[in-house]
């Protein structure tokens, strides 16, 4: 069809000009540039006798504008374009979710989403609890594009054994992992220093720091919003019960949300909400969180939840003098215990009702190419293959060494359930978070909450 209405515009265009008795030049229509990784190609006039073929259709591409920004998607895509000649089309926004529903609502599928589970629209478990995935077993093993190693092969070790890749019990991958982070522990090294301040090993040197903290007027905790809560409360779980009683939770077994074990999760919880700086939940939100953030620049908070991309983040943030960026892990619950960290991980997935999938595969395995990762690295996000570690500024190594001094990793989230209208995790486990801060919610009342919809999705369990 294609085809032969350019052959009709063609022979209608030779006619005009014929009719017109000949005219020495045409401007090309004006056009709206779309919102494309990569410029246009550039226009060219097919002979009258011939048509012109047929282009492949471009992989288009949802992303999330996180605190990464929006541009390394547009050079990342330029890049594909540049090894393949296939054209990208990104679609970019910090709430991407809104932008793409109603295309998905309407049956239109992007090619290829870079949207993590764990955000509070809940997107992505949707499509995983419609069994709307594609499986991407054949893309762990494609060539990358440019080279000569396969995308299985390019991948560090543990990052494709967990429900965060695999969230059904099929063994097969479904989303693939992106950009990740050792989301621990953010604080000011350099106060620490100056007030020669330990980094509280465990709990009970924690509660004494905070003790300490507040006669300067410093608040122990702060978090940027309750959705940061997930990496803490993951490290939590293993600290206090290990890993096997963390991946109970994330089953929401009963017997791992109440007794004893659940109980010394739920008394830290309660401590940090009363040490945590009061004006937290007030800018607990996607629209003011850069100023709860800046709580630890200002000396106003001593820890808070973050993955490593606070630091790109705040880059042009003001900050205390002789402010210094420090990391640590989740203390144990005593001394010799246990400290842990989770490697924190966002996901890249394809719908099933994608339609040029065959492109849009070969444009996920070029995402864990080198010239991929030095692009993302450039702008401070970090994937888990060799050359993006290599490339790490003297600043961000130390993030990514906190398991060689000691801590453990947390790696895995939720499982997949079927569907329950008005039910997520995120509404049950961590928006309360800032209502408990307030004194809105007793823990209580958080608790019956927690056990009430741990029963209604272990029910649900795929």
């Amino acid at each position: 069809m294609k085809r032969l209405l350019a052959l009709t515009l063609a022979v209608m265009l030779i006619l005009s000009l014929a009719a017109c008795g000949g005219a020495a030049s045409s401007a090309a229509p004006a056009s709206a540039a779309p919102v494309a990784s990569t410029p246009a190609p550039a226009e060219s006039t097919p002979a009258p006798e011939s048509t012109a073929p047929t282009a492949e259709a471009p992989v288009r591409v949802a992303a999330l504008e996180g605190a990464y920004g929006a541009e390394l998607w547009n050079e990342v895509g330029a890049a594909f374009t540049a090894a393949t000649g296939i054209e990208v089309e990104v679609t970019i926004d910090k709430n991407i979710e809104d932008v793409i529903r109603p295309g998905i609502n309407a049956g239109d599928f992007p090619d290829v989403v870079h949207l993590a589970t764990g955000r509070e629209a809940g997107m992505t478990e949707t499509f995983i609890k419609d069994m709307g995935l594609e499986p991407l077993d054949d893309v762990l093993g494609l060539t990358i594009p440019g080279e000569s190693t396969t995308v299985q092969d390019k991948i560090l070790p543990g990052f494709l054994d967990s429900n965060l890749t695999m969230p059904y019990s099929d063994g097969a991958t479904y989303l693939l992992p992106m950009f990740y982070t050792n989301a621990g522990l953010f604080y000011n090294a350099g106060l620490f220093a100056e007030k020669d301040w330990e980094v509280p090993m465990t709990w009970p040197e924690m509660w004494a720091l905070a003790e300490t903290a507040s006669a300067d007027g410093i608040s122990l905790f702060c978090y940027p919003t309750p959705g940061y809560y997930d990496s803490l409360m993951f490290s939590l779980l293993n600290v206090v019960g290990g890993p096997e009683y963390f991946q109970s939770a994330m089953r929401y077994e009963e017997s791992a949300w109440s007794g004893e074990t659940a109980d010394k999760l739920y008394a830290i919880i309660g401590e940090l909400s009363a040490n945590t700086e009061r004006t937290v939940p007030a800018n607990g939100n996607d629209e003011n969180y850069l100023k709860n953030q800046q709580l630890i620049l200002d000396n106003a908070a001593l820890f808070m939840p973050n993955g490593d991309w606070v630091v790109g983040e705040m880059a042009d943030a003001p900050r205390a003098e002789g402010f210094e960026w420090g990391f640590t892990a989740v203390p144990a619950l005593e001394e010799g215990g246990d400290r842990y960290a989770v490697t924190w991980m966002e996901q890249c997935w394809m719908p099933a009702g994608a339609t040029n999938k065959e492109a849009g595969k070969q444009f996920m395995a070029f995402l864990y190419s080198d010239e991929a990762a030095a692009i993302f690295g450039s702008h401070n996000a970090v994937q888990p293959v060799q050359a993006a570690i290599d490339a790490l500024s003297d600043e961000r190594k130390p993030f990514y060494d906190i398991y060689s001094e000691g801590a453990k990793p947390a790696l895995g989230g939720w499982a997949a359930t079927t569907p329950i209208e008005g039910l997520t995790t995120y509404d049950v486990w961590f928006q309360p978070i800032n209502s408990l801060v307030s004194g809105d919610k007793t823990m209580d009342d958080y608790k019956a909450d927690i056990l009430a919809a741990s029963v209604r999705l272990n029910e649900a369990l795929l």
